[in-house]
């Protein structure tokens, strides 16, 4: 009996053992998760039922599962999807793509459950949880560490989607074939992405909590190059600024140029909703929840998404999936989506180890549009091993352009990811497509067009079109002509200059200006040292002053009221620009100036009228310009600076100096200006200005500080559109204005206009000034005088203890480029020949 009950359990034992180990095997499973449609699905839950084996599908929809196990199949679930279930080959390697179908009935019952119940903070599990992870938000981030370092990949992308074939193979695109066969059909369900624009760059990242400072040295930068037509640094960072770096743990994210409420910032449940969607256990036992969130009012700009969250007691963000509320007022953008994963560091926590925003934007009708896409990927985070203190001093952007120009195989062997087929050609399309003499003189037409520029061979243009006609009071009917080098000429001389022609004064005008670059680069690419003089005989209005405008430019002709009153100017002006990497700067210079009245008005002494032909005066200047990261977009000739969240200060220093070169007086003018966008989330944004001034000395009224004042008809931020040219003067002022964009938070809560796309705006601006006795001329007949109408009825005044006031509400976003304003002045209406009421538009392109 003992030996056949041993021989049993040696019978068992090996069984036992034989079927353990077919059991043990271990079994892999790798896949894709789409829709219906073939669109990746991300952070679908798959795992092994009746076991703790689970992951969930990343950004594109990928996902592979390794688990000992011996079940035969895997399970995909994901809200708002019917789960299925799918056989498997226990203890093989094996692919498995798999399908999901729209679950749309359970989602409208789960829709109206919510409807009926109430939605409450108060002891909802949902808010407890998302408010343990706020609490954590300072333990989660890097700001966490004394000392990080890390090496960062990104990849810029822009492709036409959808390109018809009406387009592709009319008789002008059609030698541009080997172009339009590089299409991508696999990155996008349903549509089909033609490659434009790529931008690699890698770069090693340190980052210091104190002082803090976060130091990037770039190690290689690739990118398609238009730098025949476009600048590439300028392209190149204004692309970057629609596509910022992105951290849920702010409170609040810029997306293309708008600002969100973090999901988990801390103000989160004030204005979201949470629910509890799920709960899964990755493959290294990581317990995580799977946080849903929506706006509480879908009219808001805000997000909607996925958050996963972990259990292990940190409370931090292991995945997020994060959209728009397809119901908020966005211009261009049909879609947009944010994926982001975090990595689990050394010491349990998790750091953003990838990051992708892809978007849809639908600038044109129908399907055809262009498609966005912007991967950050961080590799090799070390944590807590410190540089020496020396290491982070200087510039907190590092790159040598000479150093960063890496071959293919260096690209191959560090790059964090594999381009697709059709993104490894694009390098090499669009260099093509730009030895070609059709794309060139398409190119050029489109530069005539839109930039108002016409080059006459490689190393000059002749424009800007605008200005080729205008006509006013004084000139009448007015023509110019004019010109510029560009970098092809001299990579450091820059040359300018035009001549005009009044047919009505019979006076020829004239300007001429050059540049030199000691930094051997382009005048206009930062950091500039250049040095520059220029001479110019032209007209102005006294008190006009344009932002980034021309001001004989053809629309600005058309003036409300009384507009004859102008200035013969002579200026010969000569000053050195230093920018520094800290985006601060310093600019010294000499101005001679000879201003001679022009139109009716005059300039006269006393009652006698001691008539004076020319005001005439010699300035030394400093300004002094501080801008924390401040980036420009920029063409071969211009700049325009990019607006963000920090300010801009800017002061400046005037000295006039009595004798030197025949000027006529003694004085200093200082002034402060700052200017600062004030972004306020869903409430959308304000850009402020303050200013003030102060002049020391006396000298006549013309050189005082004459306010800038706006007689066109388009809206100016820093000019004040109701006031009239030379109305009022000071030698002391200080003034706010406060120009507000809503966004639609009003307008996108009212159906009719919910659908236009319409944003309310609205406007204040306050100036208040003063004048001395020393140089008021009503105390002094022997000064020049305050120039009358015909009538005798005074043209210019003071401000006395009232401030100017004007306001104004308005529409912005009609046709989605238009704003209209509806401007009030609130004081100093009885000054003759004001208006109380205008409206003024302006054109602005804004997502």
């Amino acid at each position: 009996m003992n030996g056949s009950k041993n021989i049993s359990l040696g019978l068992l034992l090996l069984l036992t053992l034989g079927f353990s180990s077919v059991f043990a095997q271990t079994t892999k499973v790798k896949g894709v998760v789409t829709d219906k449609s073939g669109a990746p699905l991300p952070f679908v839950s798959v795992f092994v039922p009746g076991t703790s084996f689970g992951i969930a599908t990343d950004a594109a929809g990928r996902y592979e599962l390794q688990f000992d196990s011996p079940k035969d199949s895997i399970r995909f679930s994901l809200m708002g999807y019917k789960a299925i279930t799918v056989r498997i080959q226990r203890g093989s390697e094996q692919v498995r793509n798999v399908s999901l179908e729209s679950g749309a009935k359970t989602l409208g019952e789960v829709v109206i459950r919510r409807k009926k119940e109430r939605y409450r903070n108060k002891d909802n599990p949902a808010v407890e949880l998302i408010r343990l992870v706020i609490d954590n938000k300072s333990k989660n981030r890097m700001e966490h560490y004394d000392y990080a370092n890390y090496n960062q990949y990104e990849k810029l992308e822009f492709a036409l989607s959808n390109v018809s074939e009406k387009i592709s193979n009319n008789r002008f695109t059609r030698k541009y074939k080997f172009v339009f066969d590089n299409q991508d059909t696999t990155k996008m369900a349903g549509r089909s992405l033609l490659p434009m624009y790529l931008e690699e760059r890698l770069a090693d990242v340190y980052y210091r909590r104190d002082p803090e400072k976060k130091k990037t040295i770039v190690t290689a930068d690739k990118k398609v190059s238009f730098e025949n037509y476009i600048d590439n640094r300028g392209l190149s960072a204004y692309l970057n600024h629609i596509y910022q770096d992105v951290d849920i743990y702010d409170n609040n994210m810029m997306l293309f140029t708008n600002q969100f409420l973090s999901p988990i910032a801390d103000a989160g449940p004030t204005f979201y909703k949470y629910y509890i969607a799920d709960t899964i256990k990755t493959a290294d036992s990581t317990k995580l929840i799977v946080l849903e969130f929506y706006p509480r009012n879908k009219a808001d700009r805000l997000l909607e998404g996925k958050l996963y969250i972990t259990l292990d007691g940190k409370y931090a963000i292991q995945k997020a999936d994060m959209t728009a509320n397809k119901e908020i007022n966005l211009n261009f953008i049909r879609d947009f989506h944010l994926y982001m994963d975090f990595e689990k560091t050394a010491d349990g926590r998790y750091f953003m180890n990838k990051n992708t925003l892809m978007a849809d934007f639908g600038l044109f009708k129908g399907k055809s549009g262009l498609y966005g896409e912007r991967t950050v990927s961080l590799k090799n985070m070390v944590i807590n091993k410190p540089m020496p203190d020396k290491f982070y001093e200087g510039s907190s952007f590092v790159e040598n352009e000479e150093e960063v120009v890496k071959p293919e195989s260096f690209w191959d062997q560090n790059r964090h990811d594999t381009l697709t087929t059709a993104e490894s050609k694009v390098y090499a399309n669009i260099d093509s497509l730009q030895h070609m003499k059709s794309f060139r003189r398409t190119m050029d037409i489109a530069t005539l067009l839109l930039a108002g520029w016409k080059s006459v061979g490689p190393k000059f243009e002749i424009g800007p079109v605008n200005t080729f006609y205008n006509f006013n009071p004084v000139e009448g009917f007015r023509l110019r002509l004019g010109g510029r080098t560009t970098p092809k000429f001299n990579k450091s001389i820059y040359l300018e200059g035009y001549g005009a022609y009044g047919f009505k004064d019979e006076k020829w005008k004239y300007y001429f200006g050059g540049s030199y670059a000691f930094n051997h680069k382009s005048i206009y690419d930062w950091p500039v040292r250049a040095v520059k003089a220029s001479y110019q005989h032209d007209t102005k209005i006294p008190g006009q002053e344009l932002q980034f405008v021309q001001e004989d430019n053809f629309l600005l002709s058309f003036k409300r009221g009384n507009n004859d009153k102008w200035l013969y100017n002579d200026i010969y002006r000569v000053y050195y620009l230093h920018e520094l990497y800290n985006h601060s700067s310093f600019q010294v210079g000499f101005k001679h100036w000879q201003q001679t009245p022009a139109g009716t008005l005059s300039y006269y002494k006393g009652n006698t009228a001691d008539s004076v032909k020319k005001i005439t005066t010699s300035e030394l200047s400093l300004e002094l310009r501080w801008a924390p990261h401040e980036q420009f977009y920029q063409g071969k000739n211009f700049r325009i600076p990019i607006p963000n969240k920090y300010p801009i200060f800017t002061l400046r220093a005037i000295a006039g100096v009595k004798g030197l070169f025949g000027s006529g007086y003694n004085y200093q003018n200082i002034t402060l200006n700052i200017y600062k966008m004030v972004y306020l989330s869903q409430l959308g944004y304000s850009e402020v200005v303050l200013e003030g001034g102060y002049i020391f000395g006396h000298i006549p009224y013309p050189l005082l500080t004459i306010h800038r004042a706006n007689q066109t008809y388009a809206y100016q931020l820093q000019s004040y559109n109701l006031m009239n040219f030379l109305e009022f003067v000071s030698d002391r002022y200080a003034g706010i204005n406060i120009d507000h964009s809503f966004n639609g938070f009003i307008f996108n809560k009212i159906p009719l206009l919910k659908k236009l796309k319409l944003r309310e705006v609205a406007t204040v601006k306050v100036l208040y000034g003063g004048l001395s006795k020393g140089n008021d001329p009503r105390q002094d007949p022997t000064k020049i005088q305050f120039s009358n109408y015909a009538d005798g009825v005074p043209i210019t005044y003071t401000l006395g203890n009232t401030p100017y006031v004007e306001g104004s509400v308005g529409i912005a976003n009609i046709f989605k480029l238009l704003r209209l304003d509806l401007v009030k002045r609130f004081t100093y209406l009885d000054n003759p020949l004001i208006a109380n009421w205008g409206i003024r538009g302006r054109v602005r392109f804004d997502f």
